[in-house]
C-alpha cells in the first residue's frame, strides 16, 4: 500500500495543473452541495419557525359567502357564525372533537392614566392558548372561571405593558385600566411576538356581553384527534361543512359558505413541501458534483492511456490484473476525497457566512416582521452522507479507466508504444 501511494503522489506531482483543475470541479461541486443544502435547511428554519407554537391538530372556522344559490336564497350571501354552531360543534362531534372554543374581536381604546393604546381585544376561550400558543411573562392567561363569570380580566403583551406603563412595566400587572368606558383588571403579561399583531385577550363571554355581539360567534377553533391523514380530514371537513351549512339554510355542497383552516393538513402540505426542496437541492448539488467527477474520470483515462506501456511491463513481469484495478481506483478515491473535502469546509464555511448575513434578520411581510431564513447550515448526517457520496463518487470515476488498464494485453502494449 505504502508503494501505491508513492506511486500516485509521483504521478500526481509531475501532473499539477492538471490534477488541481480536476480537483477544482470535485471542490466546487461539494461546495455548491453543502450551501444548497444549507440554504435549503435555512429556508425550512424560517418556515418551522413561523409555525412554532401552533398546535397541530387544530382547526378555525371563519364565514364566508355562499356560492350555489338554495331554497330561493341567492349566492353571494355572507354568512356569520353563531353561538348555535358553537354549540352543534360541541355536542355533535365529540368522537374527533376535544376542545371547543371561539374567538371575538373589538377594536378598543386602553388607557391608563394619561397613557394608551389603540389595539383589537381579542375575546377567547381557556383552549385559545393550546391552539396558538401565548408565551405568559408574568401572571395568568384566561381560565374557566373568566369564562363563567365573565371576568373584566386582561393579559396584554409586554410593549402594551410599556406603552401604558413606561417607568416600570411589570407593575401594571393587577391594576385596572380602562377599555373604553370599562374597568378592566391586567391579570397576564404575555410576550409580544413581534409579529406587527397587537391583539390583547379578556374572556369571550365578557366580550359578547359587553359589546352586545349578540349572536355572532366571531370564529369557532377547536382541538381534535383520530385523523391521521389527509382524507380522514377531508371526510370530515365535508360533514362538518355539511351540518353547518344546514343551520344557515345553505347548500350541502356549498364549499365557500365556511373557510375551515386545517392546520394538520396545512402541516402535512408543508412537510411535503420541505421534503420537495430537500430532494430538489440535492439533486442540483449532485448534478454539480457530477461534473467534477467526469473530470477526475477524464483524467484517470487520460493517466491510463500515457502509463500503457508501463502497465504492459507489468502485467508482462506478473502483476496481476487487481493490482492495476486497485492503484487506479485509489488515485481517483484520493483525488477526490481531498479535493472534495476542501470544497465541504469551503461550503461549512460558506453556510456561516449566510446565517451570519441573513439569519438573524426579519423581514416586512405586510402584517408585520418574521424570520423567513433561520440557521442555514448543515448537520453531521449531511457531512457524512456527502463522505458517502465522495467515495462512491471516487470509487466510480476510477472504475472505468481502471478496467481498461486492467484488460491491457503486454504485447499490444509493447508493441504499440
Amino acid at each position: 500500500m505504502r508503494d501505491i501511494f508513492a506511486e500516485i503522489w509521483a504521478t500526481t506531482r509531475n501532473n499539477k495543473l492538471r490534477t488541481i483543475l480536476t480537483g477544482f470541479a470535485v471542490a466546487w461541486g461539494i461546495f455548491m452541495l453543502i450551501t444548497l443544502l444549507g440554504a435549503g435547511n435555512g429556508l425550512i428554519n424560517g418556515i418551522m419557525k413561523q409555525s412554532e407554537g401552533r398546535f397541530t391538530n387544530a382547526m378555525i372556522v371563519y364565514g364566508g359567502r355562499t356560492s350555489i344559490p338554495y331554497k330561493g336564497l341567492k349566492e353571494g350571501r355572507y354568512i356569520r357564525l353563531k353561538n348555535s354552531d358553537i354549540e352543534i360543534t360541541s355536542n355533535e362531534f365529540d368522537g374527533i372533537i376535544d376542545e371547543v372554543g371561539a374567538m371575538a374581536y373589538q377594536n378598543v381604546t386602553i388607557s391608563s392614566g394619561a397613557n394608551y393604546i389603540s389595539t383589537d381585544l381579542a375575546g377567547v376561550w381557556p383552549n385559545h392558548n393550546k391552539i396558538n400558543k401565548v408565551e405568559i411573562l408574568m401572571g395568568r392567561f384566561i381560565n374557566k372561571i373568566d369564562l363563567e363569570q365573565q371576568r373584566k380580566v386582561l393579559i396584554i403583551s409586554n410593549k402594551q405593558a410599556e406603552e401604558l406603563c413606561p417607568k416600570n412595566w411589570r407593575e401594571i400587572l393587577g391594576k385596572y385600566v380602562n377599555v373604553g368606558s370599562f374597568a378592566f383588571r391586567v391579570v397576564g403579561i404575555f410576550k409580544d411576538d413581534e409579529s406587527g399583531r397587537s391583539d390583547t385577550f379578556s374572556s369571550y363571554s365578557t366580550v359578547q356581553t359587553i359589546f352586545n355581539h349578540g349572536d355572532n360567534a366571531g370564529r369557532i377553533e377547536f382541538t381534535f384527534h383520530g385523523l391521521p391523514d389527509e382524507k380522514s380530514n377531508e371526510e370530515f371537513e365535508n360533514i362538518y361543512r355539511t351540518r353547518l351549512n344546514a343551520n344557515h339554510q345553505a347548500a350541502p355542497e356549498d364549499k365557500s359558505s365556511f373557510w375551515l383552516w386545517n392546520r394538520f393538513t396545512d402541516n402535512l402540505q408543508m412537510q411535503d413541501g420541505m421534503n420537495f426542496i430537500k430532494t430538489f437541492l440535492w439533486i442540483v448539488g449532485l448534478f454539480t458534483l457530477l461534473s467534477g467527477i467526469v473530470g477526475v474520470s477524464n483524467i484517470m483515462l487520460i493517466t491510463v492511456k500515457e502509463r500503457t506501456r508501463e502497465f504492459g511491463i507489468r502485467k508482462a513481469i506478473g502483476a496481476k490484473p487487481w493490482s492495476i484495478l486497485k492503484m487506479i481506483i485509489i488515485e481517483s478515491v484520493i483525488i477526490t476525497t481531498i479535493f472534495g473535502y476542501i470544497g465541504m469546509v469551503l461550503g461549512v464555511i460558506g453556510t456561516e457566512i449566510m446565517d451570519a448575513q441573513f439569519g438573524h434578520s426579519d423581514y416586512d411581510m405586510g402584517w408585520g416582521s418574521e424570520s423567513i431564513f433561520v440557521n442555514p447550515s448543515v448537520g453531521i448526517d449531511v457531512c457524512i452522507e456527502a463522505t458517502l457520496v465522495l467515495i462512491i463518487a471516487g470509487t466510480i470515476a476510477g472504475l472505468i479507466p481502471s478496467i481498461r488498464a486492467a484488460r491491457i494485453r503486454p504485447i499490444n502494449a509493447l508493441n504499440n508504444a
